[in-house]
């Protein structure tokens, strides 16, 4: 699939440009690739860019942010989630508030969704437990 020029500059951009709760999420992800979970940031799919995404585990996490909640962005998402399930991933929407208030449950959220007989119990710690 050939990328737009112009829509991989935006996403290298995005990757200089993290929001806090990104910056947060992607250490938290970035642990689990010694569990086999590589994530990328901004991550280019035909003409959308995804937050982070796990090819090997099909999964697409998004961070959700007020523009995500206002006006049309609702069914713009709706569109988007709807055309990456047909390529075979499943899509996690996460609030900036949850990554802030709930990190924990966040990432038991994602863990839950990658391959639960897959990861060590280690990771379900008291501070990531759901």
């Amino acid at each position: 699939m050939k990328q737009r020029p112009r829509l991989k500059s935006f996403a290298r951009q995005l990757r200089k440009d993290q929001t806090q709760c990104e910056q947060k999420l992607w250490y938290e992800l970035r642990a689990l690739k010694q569990y086999g979970y590589r994530f990328c940031r901004q991550v280019i799919f035909q003409d959308y860019i995804v937050d982070f995404a796990c090819h090997k585990a099909k999964l697409i996490i998004e961070v959700d942010g007020d523009s995500h909640v206002l006006g049309d962005g609702v069914n713009r998402d709706k569109v988007r989630d709807k055309y990456l399930a047909g390529r075979g991933y499943t899509v996690f929407r996460v609030s900036n508030p949850d990554i802030y208030e709930n990190l924990g449950g966040v990432m038991g959220g994602i863990m839950e969704r990658l391959a639960p007989a897959r990861l060590m119990p280690s990771l379900l710690t008291e501070e990531h437990n759901v």
